[in-house]
């Protein structure tokens, strides 16, 4: 049996879940967020490009239940979404220091500016921002460019 909360590499029979965490996640902390995609569209693109372009980590719960994502390219953390259910017990931040442990570069990330919650979580770990947009996204939605670096010392 996994441990709750284990943390493993995501396959392609994580890919319906990872759509659904991500996009459940997203409408709790982002009601207000464009949706411009279907859930199929989400899930074939989980599965054809997030899988195949990224290192993806999953944190799973009792009988593989999916708690968290993380998906990583060199020097970017490109997602990061944990159920909601699950928010604020440190998963989080658990997947997101597997990440900065294992990088020896900077990490970006984006973030959207009116998700304070997620913004204020990312600059809790140390991540500062670089620069603001105006929306340039699928979603058009103003967002924030945030950078981290390992402390030198």
């Amino acid at each position: 049996m996994t441990t709750p909360g284990a943390i493993r590499a995501a396959g392609p029979a994580d890919a319906s879940a990872i759509a659904a965490l991500i996009r459940e996640a997203k409408a709790e902390a982002m009601p207000w967020l464009a949706v411009p995609h279907s859930l199929d569209e989400d899930e074939g693109w989980v599965a054809g490009v997030l899988l195949r372009d990224h290192d993806v980590r999953v944190a799973v719960g009792p009988h593989e239940t999916l708690l968290a994502v993380i998906a990583l390219s060199p020097g970017w953390v490109d997602q990061l979404y944990v159920a909601t259910s699950e928010q604020g017990r440190g998963i989080g931040s658990r997947m997101l220091r597997l990440a900065q442990d294992s990088s020896d570069q900077p990490l970006q990330l984006w973030a959207f500016q009116r998700n304070t919650r997620a913004r204020s979580f990312y600059e809790g770990r140390g991540f500062v921002e670089v620069r603001r947009t105006d929306g340039d996204n699928e979603e058009r939605e103003p967002d924030v460019l945030y950078r981290w670096e390992r402390e030198r010392g």
